[in-house]
């Protein structure tokens, strides 16, 4: 994976190809590792940015403009 930081997007895309890479079986054992490597290093990296766009989601802004967490099992307070 590069040094600097990638879209989620381009993640993805790199991912699919590794998987296919990967699911072809015609490349050499070594290869295989190191594309193995490769695709867990992105699918960390997009289960990270997952989790954070999640978390942005799921907090809602009060009349005061302040952020709190929202459990979807409650609903929202109408009174807020």
């Amino acid at each position: 994976m590069e040094k600097e930081p990638i879209r989620f997007e381009e993640a993805m895309l790199q991912l699919e190809d590794v998987v296919q890479k990967l699911e072809t079986g015609d490349i050499p054992l070594e290869d295989a590792i190191t594309l193995y490597k490769e695709g867990m290093e992105l699918s960390a990296y997009c289960h990270g940015k997952l989790q954070d766009a999640e978390q942005q989601l799921i907090s809602i802004i009060d009349k005061e403009g302040k952020s709190s967490p929202f459990d979807p099992t409650k609903g929202v307070d109408q009174h807020a």
